[in-house]
């Protein structure tokens, strides 16, 4: 008997609408901004949001999924591969987990194999292509697992930060500090390590960061391989990073897309998060 195959992810991949060929659901996370609750899904206005957060002087919040929205996601499907934000950055996991147990007693035929990304954004977008790929290619459940785990191996995620603002409304900056680097022009290189996020370097205007970012890339080892750029309102930004990339390996395929809610609440206006294959 063929699998009845589904891709689920939450919505931190910025992927809200599946290119490929194999059935595909998003799962939203949410965003709470001076009592008005943004739910990260096709229709946010993420300008909007991302200017309702500028705006607000107190602290915001986001929330993961619930059991019983992954549970829906799953429904009617056999053979589930669910893709989460990093483990240590969000509940998201522990929760499509805990809806994977369910389903599974449930539906006793059914597959489903959560992937703690150990990312966000684009990199969970990889993820996501190289099983719409794997499926396509007529393999089994299991085959499928081992070899997109095998993938995730060749897989790195950088970001830049233009603004510390709402990570210093949050606690987690000190205030002083992301108001000093405002008024210096100071941009943040970061790099996803074992799941959670790492302070890479310092980077003094946008020229500086764009070659230290596309420098890190490069030292990290990539070669060539896929490259997706996330920008928050900024995609100017994100075509300069693609030049730089273009003119070290002309016939990589580097993508540029847009942040969805949650990214562009950790990345704010300016931010870019960038997952590519070594």
């Amino acid at each position: 008997m063929l699998m009845k195959y589904r891709i689920v992810s939450d919505s931190s991949s910025n992927y809200l609408i599946s290119e490929g060929h194999v059935d595909y659901r998003t799962v939203p996370l949410k965003i709470l901004i001076e009592g008005k609750e943004y739910s990260d899904e096709i229709g946010l206005n993420t300008e909007e949001m991302v200017l309702a957060m500028e705006r607000s002087e107190n602290a915001t919040f986001t929330s993961c999924p619930n059991t019983q929205e992954w549970l829906n996601a799953f429904e009617g499907a056999d053979g589930i591969f669910v893709i989460t934000i990093s483990a240590k950055l969000s509940g998201s996991y522990n929760s499509a987990m805990q809806a994977a147990e369910i389903y599974m007693q449930e539906h006793p035929e059914a597959k489903v194999h959560v992937i703690d990304s150990a990312m966000t954004g684009a990199g969970m977008q990889l993820i996501i292509e190289k099983l719409n790929e794997l499926i396509g290619r007529d393999l089994s459940f299991d085959e499928i697992r081992i070899l997109v785990s095998e993938y995730q191996s060749h897989l790195e995620l950088i970001f830049t930060l233009e603004s510390l603002a709402n990570l210093a409304k949050n606690g987690r900056v000190n205030p002083a500090i992301a108001k000093v680097a405002g008024l210096l022009g100071i941009h943040f290189l970061g790099k996803a390590v074992d799941g959670k996020i790492s302070q890479q370097k310092i980077c003094r205007g946008q020229k500086h960061v764009i070659s230290a970012a596309a420098a890190d890339m490069i030292k990290t080892g990539w070669k060539g391989g896929k490259v997706i750029i996330n920008n928050c309102l900024n995609y100017q930004r994100a075509e300069k990073l693609k030049e730089a990339l273009l003119k070290e390996y002309p016939n990589a395929d580097i993508r540029i897309n847009s942040c969805t809610g949650l990214c562009s609440y950790y990345a704010e206006r300016g931010g870019m998060i960038i997952g590519f294959e070594v």
